[in-house]
Parts: C-alpha cells; sequence; structure tokens
C-alpha cells in the first residue's frame, strides 16, 4: 500500500476511512510498513489523535490481525483485568488464582514493561522455568483444567498489537489515548470475554499524571468495550507513590506470594480483592460491591489462591522446587545496599516516578527494544506514605548488580522519600469507578 499518503493525512488532522486503518493494520502486520514510518505515525497520532470512529476501526482491525481465542462452553464466566501499568503494580499475579478460585476463568493475555512501569510478563520470566509464550491450544487447555493462565499474546495473536507495543516503547508514543485504548481492547476482545475490569492509573509515574486524563482514557476504554458487547468498567487509581513495597521483577513475585499468604502489603491487597469483586458484582456473582468484597476477601484468606498459584506456575512449566528455594532467599541480587531514614517522623512522599526510573536503570526496566532485563534487580521493604519512622529505620533496601551501581541507586531512592514531623492527609486508593 502507500502508506505516505496515510502519513500526511493524519499529520494534517484528518480521519483515516476504517478501511484505510484496516489496510494499514494488515500491511504492517505482513512487514510491508517499515518500522521508521509506522513511528511517524504514531507520533502523529500522538499530536493529532484518532476520532471514536478511528479508534473503533484500529481496535477491530488489530484484534482481527490474529487468531482469537475462543474456550468451550463451560458455566464458568470468562473474565480479566488489566492495568494501565505502574511502578510495583502486581495484582494482575495475585488476582488470577483468586478468580480461579471464585469460579472464573482467567486467560490473562498481559504484556512487558513500557516506559517506567513494570511488566507483567517480564516479572514471569524470573520465575525459574515458567513458560510466557504458549500456543492457543495450551492456553485453552491451561485455562480449562486450573480456571486461569498469564501469558504474552501468541504470534498468531493480536499480532498487530504485538509489533506497534514494541515499537511505542522505545518512540516515545506510549502516552497517546487512541493507542493505549486500541492496544488494551484489540488483546482483551481476542480472549472474548464476559467482562473485564480496567485498572487506570493516574498521578507521578502514570502515563496519565491527571485524573483528568486517566478519566478521560477509562471512558474511552470502557465506552468502547461496551459498544463491543463487553462488559466492561475501569477503576481510576492513584501512582503518586509505589504499589506494594517492592518494585522490581523477583521482587514483586515475591511479594505476590507474600500477598497470596495473607502476609502483603495492604494496598496491593485492597486492589487485588477491590478488582475480584467488581468483576463478582459485573458477572453477578455477587449483588453489591460489599458482598463481592467479603467473598473475594474470605476466599484470598483460605489459601486456596496460593495453592491455585501453585497449581497455574505447575501448568506453565514452572520448576516449583527453584521456586521455593530461590523464595527462601532474603537477597538474589549481587549487592544489597539499605537506606535508612534520616530522621524521625512520617512518611510523606515516596516517589513513585523516581522509584520507577532508578529501578530500570538497575537494569530492571528497558531503555531500547533489544535491552537485557535484569530479573533479581529493584528495590524492596519501601515505608509506605503515611507510615512513621524512626530515626535509622529502614526506608528501602535496593539490589543492584555491583555494589557501586545499588550505591548510587540508593543515592536517588533516598531522594524519593520525605519525611515530615507531621502525617500526610492520604486520598483513597481507588478515586472513581467508572461503569460507562
Amino acid at each position: 500500500m502507500q502508506f505516505l499518503p496515510l502519513i500526511e493525512a493524519k499529520r494534517e488532522g484528518l480521519a483515516l476511512s476504517p478501511d484505510q486503518i484496516s489496510e494499514m493494520v494488515r500491511a504492517f502486520t505482513a512487514g510491508e510498513i517499515p518500522d521508521y514510518q509506522m513511528a511517524a505515525f504514531l507520533m502523529a497520532v500522538c499530536f493529532r489523535g484518532l476520532d471514536a470512529g478511528e479508534i473503533r476501526a484500529l481496535t477491530l482491525s488489530m484484534r482481527d490481525s490474529g487468531e482469537v481465542l475462543t474456550l468451550p462452553d463451560d458455566p464458568r464466566p470468562v473474565v480479566d483485568k488489566h492495568s494501565t501499568g505502574g511502578v510495583g503494580d502486581k495484582v494482575s499475579l495475585p488476582l488470577a488464582p483468586l478468580l480461579a478460585c471464585l469460579g472464573f476463568r482467567v486467560p490473562m493475555i498481559s504484556g512487558r514493561g513500557l516506559g517506567i512501569t513494570g511488566g507483567t510478563l517480564d516479572k514471569l520470566d524470573s520465575i525459574p522455568g515458567f513458560q510466557t509464550l504458549l500456543p492457543a491450544r495450551r492456553i485453552i487447555e491451561v485455562v480449562q483444567q486450573t480456571g486461569c493462565v498469564i501469558c504474552g499474546q501468541t504470534d498468531r495473536m493480536v499480532p498487530a498489537d504485538k509489533k506497534l507495543y514494541a515499537l511505542r516503547d522505545v518512540t516515545a508514543t506510549v502516552p497517546s489515548i487512541p493507542l493505549i485504548v486500541a492496544s488494551i481492547l484489540s488483546k482483551k476482545l481476542a480472549e472474548n470475554l464476559d467482562a473485564l475490569v480496567l485498572d487506570v492509573k493516574f498521578g507521578a509515574a502514570a502515563f496519565m499524571t491527571t485524573l483528568d486524563r486517566a478519566r478521560q482514557l477509562a471512558c474511552a476504554m470502557v465506552n468502547l468495550g461496551r459498544e463491543c458487547g463487553l462488559n466492561t468498567r475501569a477503576l481510576l487509581t492513584s501512582m503518586d507513590a509505589p504499589l506494594g513495597r517492592s518494585a522490581g521483577n523477583w521482587l514483586e513475585i515475591r511479594e505476590t506470594v507474600d500477598c497470596l499468604d495473607n502476609r502483603g502489603p495492604e494496598d496491593l491487597r485492597e486492589l487485588v480483592v477491590d478488582s475480584a469483586a467488581h468483576l463478582l458484582l459485573q458477572t453477578a456473582k455477587a449483588t453489591s460491591l460489599e458482598q463481592g468484597r467479603s467473598l473475594a476477601s474470605d476466599c484470598l484468606a483460605s489459601g486456596t489462591p496460593r495453592r491455585k498459584w501453585d497449581d497455574m506456575l505447575h501448568a506453565q512449566g514452572a520448576d516449583l522446587v527453584a521456586v521455593e528455594q530461590k523464595l527462601a532467599r532474603t537477597a538474589t541480587a549481587t549487592a544489597v545496599v539499605e537506606i535508612r531514614s534520616p530522621s524521625e517522623g512520617f512518611v510523606t512522599v515516596c516517589d513513585a516516578r523516581a522509584i520507577g526510573e532508578t529501578v530500570r536503570d538497575l537494569g530492571a526496566g528497558r531503555l531500547t527494544g533489544d535491552s537485557t532485563i535484569n530479573y533479581d534487580n529493584g528495590v524492596d521493604s519501601m515505608a509506605k506514605p503515611g507510615e512513621r519512622v524512626e530515626k535509622g529505620s529502614v526506608l528501602a533496601r535496593v539490589h543492584g548488580s555491583t555494589p557501586e551501581a545499588a550505591k548510587a541507586a540508593a543515592v536517588r531512592i533516598a531522594a524519593a522519600f520525605k519525611i515530615s514531623d507531621h502525617p500526610p492527609s492520604l486520598s483513597p486508593l481507588v478515586r472513581e469507578v467508572i461503569e460507562s
């Protein structure tokens, strides 16, 4: 196809037809459009946007660029959750086995890190033997037998998004609302879900830095999802501070297990339970959000989701003996440096963006498309805003590849904290719920 005129049209703010968008997606997926031209188009979209018709056409064309997942008839509803990404955001990991124990089927198709946000697949790649790339047949088998799977899209499932996703990460085109909507919903529509809950982040370390921008994104996804026949709702949640106490791939796996063992951080537990409660309500398994929270909380406390987690890991090839051995070690990185509070008082700020950038620079994230991930590096034991600390108490621990790298990162992490004599006024973690 002649792609240059489409780049020029979008540069001038003109709308493309559904047929033009469909042919563009087909040609790019087939390798007929070079990356440098698609990068120019993506940047034009960042500046000029897409209208509702263009977003719908792009989303459906991306969904239809490959195979879709068709699960057998089963009384268990098919559901999923997706987050727009944040620092320390590991909700999907404990949520999937919890949902399976609540009587759902969860074909969770996830992605890798974008910018400073951690990717679910990168976290799972830190588990010895775990396979994140499964053929569609195996995805269906694991979901039917275990109730949940967390994996990447196959080469045949939404291949257009796979190529665009990688390109957006290295061309500064991640924060575009139309591109985010198309990327997320194309994958979720390919799963043939009954219900979807979205965690849309806003704040210092989110792609949408303001609540208004996050609301725009949430409304766009909820409305398009419902227009396409998918029961969709969104939670607007704060990302000014990291979620949980860990940021970094293996460190977040360890915190996931803590959550499933009912000793994880409270904010992580709250968001896991809330996400499950909304899906229970959306599928009429609960008559109110309060009842949904109670059902989810009781199920998590029972310990069955922890066993389901091991079932999922085993089904996806993990070496459970090696996993337990790795969990037993207090540190897996070469060098660990503790950051201690310079004074007593209350933590008022734990800057998620500064934390995320430092964790990325430690090697736990990507600076380029072909960056090698260091799965053991990161930050854990982070103090949370609102908590009281004593002089000399641990604010965080840095895990690095060398003592020099860990010490340099510790200086940056220390600057991300602010201590005050007075406790801060904290806002709710879930700020709004968007249903339409």
